[in-house]
């Protein structure tokens, strides 16, 4: 199979953003982050904006085009329980690429709305012939992520604790962590970022302000980019994001450029969708 075919492959366990941080996991310490007018200096996670709201209670899925054909499709659920917010991500390979290689995964990510902080992250992979269970847990008190990981296939498992700061976002919640911050043009946002491996840093970029449109409708968006500044991808590629231009912040495309080619993710139905499409669409 091409390498081209194994990083789709991989690539549609999240929406963008979140799956290209999951391979932004490195296996050496984060690099010290720099200092600039327009940018937060110190690599952290903030608090939401007090006029951002988080999704609870709706799902947004989208198409995923490689090339001239839809290769996937993902669904992410956003739900409140006890206080907490939890993000559920369902990918899956479809037509061609289906039948290349089957892709099945469900990801959940609960974390504290009021800092941002990440709680617990659990994985069912379906890649291929590989079967993959993960839990992960985050122990603030000891400043370690603590991962249990079953293969289903093989019938191993593996226990591994990593080094975190005092708060970290996963590979499905910074999605909606970038999507909480004000996002003013030209802000630089630089934050740890850990799925259970090494924690990894990432500088995200405010760009500027488009009319995107989408097979959902046509909205005015905020254009992020986002980069690894340490670990195995830093400089392997790049990634966008659109957001839509008021305090909801919905991700209405994102869009994932790499050596071999890109990725395009576009909204194509949100449930609940009346106070949204009203809030958003500029049709």
């Amino acid at each position: 199979m091409s390498r081209a075919t194994a990083f789709l492959n991989r690539v549609l366990l999240l929406l963008a953003l979140a799956a290209i941080l999951g391979g932004w996991q490195s296996q050496t310490s984060p690099q010290p982050a720099f200092s600039a007018a327009t940018s937060t200096s110190i690599s952290a996670i903030q608090p939401p904006s007090s006029a951002y709201r988080f999704p609870a209670g709706q799902t947004f899925a989208y198409s995923v085009d490689w090339r001239l054909f839809t290769a996937g499709t993902t669904a992410v659920r956003f739900d409140t329980i006890n206080e907490q917010q939890r993000v559920t991500a369902n990918a899956d390979s479809i037509g061609a690429v289906a039948l290349l290689y089957h892709v099945h995964d469900h990801i959940e990510s609960s974390f504290d709305p009021k800092n941002n902080c990440t709680l617990s992250l659990t994985k069912h992979t379906e890649e291929g012939f590989r079967r993959v269970e993960t839990t992960v847990r985050y122990d603030y008190d000891r400043k370690k992520s603590v991962l249990d990981e079953k293969n289903l296939r093989a019938n191993n498992e593996k226990h591994e604790e990593n080094d975190i700061p005092g708060c970290v976002t996963d590979v499905i919640s910074a999605v909606y962590y970038v999507a909480s911050q004000p996002l003013s043009v030209g802000q630089k946002l630089l934050f740890p970022v850990n799925d259970g491996g090494k924690t990894a840093e990432v500088q995200v970029d405010v760009e500027g302000r488009e009319q995107i449109k989408a097979p959902y409708g046509t909205f005015k968006t905020v254009r992020v980019s986002a980069q690894a500044l340490s670990g195995p991808q830093k400089g392997k590629g790049k990634i966008w994001m659109w957001y839509s231009d008021d305090d909801r912040r919905i991700p209405v495309q994102m869009r994932a450029k790499m050596f071999w080619g890109t990725l395009t993710f576009h909204l194509t139905r949100v449930s609940n969708q009346a106070p949204v499409r009203a809030a958003l669409a500029t049709r």
